[in-house]
Order: structure tokens, then C-alpha cells, then sequence
């Protein structure tokens, strides 16, 4: 199974009673913790660590990221970065957020993985998401360094002999072969990971590289070569039917308001993924921002933008949206 049937109880429950019995729209799934901004890689393709150093050298204290976590009150914490294991007090962040009985999925190049595991100790509640975005020569060069891939993997053989949860998190760009993509998910699923997490990468405007971002046709094709016929040892860790709607079979409004992200600005308007200002806290996230002026067809920024952190929550919102999203949902299982 993707994920323990004790995480996909608590995460429908939470839903069923956003939805049916508080009746909130706006209702965050993941919440998007970024302690800090600075990072051991200097991928190509990343609008993250353009900041200067004044910025890059400040990170959340855990306190901070506890009241974020508690204010916001998604069951599920996703901390990326950055890269979250420079942080010097990042095992006092994932404690204080297991003891609080959060779904953690801790976002990592695993160039430190191996030597920090000691930090930490194997729980339900925390998933180490390793970025793999496809095999050796390929991860290598969409990182911009040689033999990451290699460590990668070392770490993630090591994590999962320590009996840790471990992830994978693959971002696809235009230059994707869909038979390497294929070959790299066998390759993870024999290395034992738990499941494999994928999506187009979005085209940050401070990236460096912005020639291999996808457009949303190329997106649909490229993952239609990818999932068709898909084989019954792939694990998932996203809902069903956001992969349906990567291949162009499914439409969806984004719903940005369900990955929230706080960082050392504040809570980020309106999303992961754009920065159009911020705000001190959650309620204020929620309640100023002119939702309905983001999404496809409503921004210039948001028309080819498919990733999983602002259609994911469509979906999982889609299968509890009605009996019919149910079984669309069993049906794409």
C-alpha cells in the first residue's frame, strides 16, 4: 500500500469534516514548511536559491514552524527547502512535529541523509521524500553535479535498512524520455521505497533555466508515454486521479489554498509557487487573498502550471466531492 492505512484514515476523516461538517471551502491538505531557503545543490531549474545571502542565511526556529503548523492545522507537513538538513535544528523540528502527530514528508537531495539519520528515529509520521528526477545521467545533469544520484541511492538503501519511511520525489521537465522515466521507476521500487511521487515542473521566473519547462500539451503527452499501462509493483503516493488529470483525462481548477506554504517571509500568497506577497498569519492567507484570480485561465502564470501542490488537493477534493468522484476514484485504483 502507498501509504499506512492509519495516515489515509486520518487524511479522509480530516477532509470528510472540512467539507461536510465545518462546510469550508478554503481548507488547506498540506501545509508547505520552509525553514530556510538555502542549499547544498544549485539546480538549474530552481527559483529557490536565487535569493541573496541576507535571506539565505535565515531559517525558522522550531517554534515558529510549531505555531505555523498549529495555526494552519493540516494533518499532512511537507518541508522542503532548500535543502531542510543544513537547518541546525531540523531533528528538533521533525520531533516537535511527530509528537504533534503530523504526517511529515521531509523533502531531500540525500547528499546528507546518510550521515543525519542518527538524528532521527523511524516513525509513522515521518517520510523521507528523496528528490530523484530519473536515472544517473539524467539526475545528475537536472542537479548541475556529478555523482548526487549515486549517494542518493546509497541513502536511501541505508534509510529503509533502518526501517525509516522513505518516498521519492520526481520533477519532469520537456527533455524526458518516457522509457527512462519507466526504467527509473522500476529502479526505485526494487531499491524498497514506499512509493514514488512525480510532476512537470513549474517554470520558476528567477529559475536559471527556463527552456525546459513544460507546456501544458507537452505535459499530457509526456505523461500519457509514462503511465500507460503502468505496472502493478508502482506505488504512488498521490491520489489516482491527479495522475489521471496529468494525462489530459481528467480537467481540474487548481486549489491553491490546499499547500499552503510559510516561510521566513510569512505565509506566501498565493501559493508554493508564486510569490505575490505575504501575510502574518493563516486566517489572514485565507481570507485576503483573491482566490478566484489564480488558476488556469486566470492568470498568465498559472496556464501551464500542473504540479502536484496545486492539483493534488483538486483531486483528493474531487473523490470526496460526490459518489461519483468516489467511484472515479476506486475505478482509476
Amino acid at each position: 500500500m502507498a501509504v499506512p492505512a492509519s495516515q489515509a484514515l486520518r487524511v479522509a476523516s480530516y477532509v470528510f469534516s472540512q467539507k461536510y461538517i465545518k462546510r469550508n471551502k478554503h481548507y488547506p491538505l498540506v501545509l508547505m514548511l520552509e525553514p530556510l531557503f538555502r542549499c547544498n545543490l544549485e539546480c538549474a531549474g530552481c527559483g529557490k536559491i536565487q535569493y541573496p545571502d541576507e535571506v539565505l542565511n535565515k531559517h525558522l526556529t522550531p517554534e515558529q514552524c510549531f505555531h505555523a503548523v498549529e495555526e494552519c492545522g493540516a494533518p499532512m507537513v511537507s518541508i522542503p527547502g532548500g535543502e531542510p538538513l543544513i537547518h541546525p535544528e531540523i531533528d528538533k523540528i521533525v520531533a516537535g512535529l511527530v509528537e504533534r502527530k503530523k504526517y511529515i514528508y521531509l523533502c531531500t537531495n540525500a547528499i546528507l541523509l546518510k550521515k543525519k539519520l542518527d538524528l532521527f528515529t523511524p516513525s509513522k509520521f515521518l517520510t523521507f521524500s528523496i528528490h530523484m528526477d530519473g536515472l544517473k545521467d539524467e539526475h545528475d545533469e537536472a542537479v548541475c553535479r556529478d555523482g548526487v544520484f549515486d549517494k542518493a541511492v546509497e541513502a536511501i538503501k541505508e534509510a529503509v535498512k533502518r526501517g525509516f519511511r522513505v518516498t521519492t520525489n520526481t520533477t519532469l521537465f520537456d527533455n524526458a524520455e518516457p522509457h527512462r522515466v519507466r526504467e527509473l521507476f522500476d529502479f526505485l521500487m526494487d531499491l524498497g521505497v514506499e512509493s514514488m511521487t512525480i510532476s512537470p515542473g513549474y517554470s520558476y521566473q528567477k529559475a536559471p533555466d527556463q527552456e525546459h519547462f513544460l507546456k501544458r500539451e507537452r505535459t499530457t503527452k509526456l505523461f500519457r508515454g509514462i503511465l500507460d499501462k503502468p505496472k502493478k509493483h508502482w506505488e504512488f503516493n498521490q491520489s489516482p486521479l491527479f495522475l489521471k488529470f496529468l494525462q489530459g483525462e481528467i480537467e481540474y481548477q487548481c486549489t491553491p489554498w490546499g499547500n499552503p506554504t510559510y516561510n521566513v517571509f510569512g505565509w506566501q500568497k498565493p501559493c508554493y509557487l508564486i510569490g505575490e506577497g505575504y501575510v502574518k498569519t493563516f486566517k489572514e492567507l485565507i481570507e485576503l487573498t483573491e482566490w478566484d484570480n489564480y488558476g488556469r485561465g486566470r492568470n498568465e502564470k498559472c496556464e501551464d502550471c500542473m504540479v502536484h501542490c496545486g492539483y493534488e488537493a483538486s483531486a483528493v477534493d474531487d473523490t470526496f466531492d460526490s459518489i461519483g468522484g468516489l467511484v472515479r476514484t476506486v475505478r482509476a485504483m
